[in-house]
Parts: structure tokens; C-alpha cells; sequence
């Protein structure tokens, strides 16, 4: 199997911390709750008044679960989830839900993922798609570069016939400041082996997710 480039090595426990629990250590915490309580004294607040007090430690505790991408190995959280199974048609998992955070104005991005693989004697476990997104989202990203680092790590690690992702999303530094277009929705896809190479291969797959990203759009 070709090594991923962005794979870690690290042990199972701190791979499944993506769900269950913290990942930074308490110096880097205490870090991000010092710089949260600079921006407050910057913009003119006092940091010490009751509603703000224990802020800085709040967002240290939010950044820990929100940016989790960071300490996760994408092979060892999808580990022992590949099953040899005849099948030959087209695998799409689509609407996965993400959160992610925009590396240009640190604002939330959020939207839906659909993805989609065509197997060559292998499949991966369902609930394995979902997380692979989570891995790349939980950073801070760009929709374009995660489109591509979600595709190009199954391909590696499944080595299908081809991958397909499609990332449908709206960006809040677009929708609260600058143009302040709060519909403007980004979508974004990349499309490897046969699904780069034959046109019938990717018109299936877009239209198994629809002109409009899927009907389960939730937000």
C-alpha cells in the first residue's frame, strides 16, 4: 500500500481522541486562552467582566475539538477497515455534514461532502468516508485544497479504480464581512483515475448526488 504523505505514525488511542477527547496539551491551551485574552483587551473589552472571564479558556477548549485534524493520522483512524468483496459498481457516500475553519479570516466553513469510489477488489468500511472528511475539516483549511487532500488520501489508502468528491459549502468570512453575500454557496470537486479519465463515470456520480449537492441540504 503506498504511504499516504501527510501519515503520522502514532498509536491508535490519540487517533480515536478525534471523537472522544482533547488533543492539545495544556501549554498549548493556556497559549490560545492568552492570545483569545489579547484580542479582547485589543478590541476594547475587559476581559475580567462576568460574561467574559472564562472565555479565553473557552475558545482554548473549542480550538482543541474544532482543529483535531492536526493530531490525527488519517491511516490509523481508518486501520483494519478494508474487506475484500466482490463488487464492481459504484460506492457513493453522500451529504456528510463538516465544519471546518477558514485559514484566511479563522470563520467557519461548513456544508456537505459527497464522495464517491469505484472498488478494485476491496471495499471500505461506511462509517470510515465520514471520518477521513473529518480528519481533513477539522484544520485550518480551504475548500479546494481539502476537496483534493480527501480524494487523494482514499485513493492511497483504498486504491480504488478511481475516487470522486464533490464539497458543497458556505464560508462565513464571505456571508459576514467583505461582500456579505450570505446565499453564496462554493462548490468544489476532484475526480481521479476513471473518474477523471471516462465521462460516463463522472456524469454517474453527479447525478447520483444532484445538480444541487443533494436534496438533504440541512443548513
Amino acid at each position: 500500500m503506498k504511504k499516504h504523505p501527510e501519515a503520522r505514525l502514532i498509536d491508535e488511542e490519540l487517533a480515536a481522541r478525534l471523537e472522544d477527547g482533547p488533543v492539545l496539551s495544556a501549554d498549548c491551551k493556556e497559549q490560545v486562552a492568552n492570545a483569545v485574552l489579547h484580542i479582547l483587551s485589543a478590541v476594547g473589552e475587559d476581559p475580567r467582566r462576568e460574561g467574559l472571564y472564562r472565555t479565553p479558556e473557552r475558545v482554548a477548549r473549542m480550538y482543541d475539538e474544532i482543529l483535531a485534524g492536526y493530531t490525527v493520522d488519517p491511516v490509523s483512524l481508518v486501520n483494519n477497515a478494508l474487506f475484500k468483496v466482490k463488487y464492481d459498481e459504484m460506492v457513493v457516500v453522500r451529504d456528510i455534514d463538516f465544519f471546518s475553519m477558514c485559514e484566511h479570516h479563522l470563520l467557519p466553513i461548513y456544508g456537505l461532502a459527497h464522495v464517491a469510489y469505484l472498488p478494485d477488489e476491496k471495499v471500505v468500511g461506511l462509517s470510515k468516508i465520514p471520518r477521513i472528511v473529518d480528519v481533513f475539516a477539522r484544520r485550518l483549511q480551504v475548500q479546494e485544497r481539502m476537496t483534493r487532500q480527501i480524494a487523494e488520501f482514499i485513493d492511497t489508502w483504498v486504491n480504488p479504480l478511481g475516487v470522486g468528491v464533490v464539497v458543497d459549502a458556505y464560508h462565513m468570512c464571505v456571508m459576514m464581512r467583505g461582500v456579505k453575500k450570505a446565499h453564496a454557496r462554493m462548490r468544489t470537486s476532484a475526480v481521479l483515475g476513471v473518474f477523471k479519465e471516462n465521462p460516463k463515470t463522472r456524469a454517474e456520480f453527479l447525478n447520483h448526488i444532484g445538480a444541487n449537492g443533494g436534496a438533504g441540504f440541512p443548513f
